[in-house]
């Protein structure tokens, strides 16, 4: 499906693939394989960016995925994020939707919020939460009238 697609149906905390559709290289082709993993990953929907302007820039709508962190010592210390524009020739598939009655935990309320952890359930998200510094954040829950009005509105993907 196409990043259009992705942006309008995919719901916030799903596992979404992207691919350009070449054979993967051999594991002996590091640098060929490298360029291809750049192309054909997977990652978290973590945020829906629409249309915006910057003085007289105007950046069309967009998504970012959470692809990988990278730790030392326990210790996050590089965070990989891919942004999308809906105008990607890539091919994207949701593998996973969020599970009902799991808990979204956004930095902030409002349009435009990342997605910085997705719990399994309420206790667990505060219990990550009183472990991380974010005193905006906003929780969420997954709830099946969500998943249901996805499926009946035809939001529902993959």
């Amino acid at each position: 499906m196409s990043a259009h697609t992705i942006y309008d149906n995919a719901p916030i905390g799903a596992l979404v693939a992207w691919s350009d559709g070449t054979p993967r290289p051999p594991e002996r082709f590091t640098r060929k394989l490298s360029a291809w993993q750049t192309n054909n990953s997977r990652g978290r929907l973590i945020q829906k960016q629409g249309e915006r302007g910057i003085g007289n820039v105007s950046l069309s709508a967009s998504f970012t995925l959470h692809e990988a962190d990278y730790c030392a010592g326990g210790v996050i210390a590089i965070r990989v994020h891919r942004t999308f524009s809906l105008d990607s020739k890539l091919d994207f598939t949701v593998l996973e939707r969020p599970a009902i009655g799991s808990v979204r935990i956004f930095e902030r309320a409002g349009a435009g919020a990342e997605l910085i952890h997705l719990a399994a359930h309420r206790q667990a998200a505060e219990e990550w939460l009183s472990r991380h510094g974010y005193p905006r954040a906003v929780l969420e829950e997954v709830t099946a009238d969500e998943v249901g009005a996805d499926i009946v509105e035809g939001r529902a993907v993959a």
